[in-house]
């Protein structure tokens, strides 16, 4: 089922980058959420939880980054390849980009088809923005 704006964002369980596990619940009872999806952020011979790690320290990253390894989260919000269009690949998470209140409604739902796009940042922040002028 498509994700839209105005209904109930999935709730999902993951880990951080300290093997932490962190909910859409906890993080969204003290904010507004920004969860972005991205496809290929390792190849397969990387354990992606630690990558990540890694990855936020060198780029002093205030915010967890959080796994989504067998893609279940992925498949909840409908973004995920059944066919990856570039390469030969099954199973690859589509980019894309939600914003959820503190509700947890999805007040913004962008996802990508074409993996060689990013999503509308501008929009993104604008969203947040009026989130923060109420």
């Amino acid at each position: 089922m498509p994700i839209e704006v105005g209904q109930q964002a999935p709730d999902f369980t993951l880990y951080n980058t300290e093997q932490k596990e962190i909910s859409l619940k906890d993080l969204r009872s003290k904010s507004n959420v920004v969860l972005l999806f991205f496809p290929l952020a390792f190849t397969s011979v990387f354990d992606s939880l630690f990558s990540l790690g890694k990855f936020r320290q060198e780029n002093e990253i205030p915010f967890d980054l959080l796994s989504d390894f067998n893609k279940e989260i992925s498949r909840k919000y409908d973004s995920l390849y059944e066919d990856f269009p570039l390469l030969a690949l099954k199973g690859v998470t589509k980019r894309s980009a939600f914003i959820i209140d503190k509700q947890g409604i999805i007040r913004y739902a962008e996802i990508l088809v074409d993996p060689t796009k990013l999503p509308d940042f501008d929009k993104i922040k604008e969203i947040l923005d009026n989130f923060n002028k109420s």
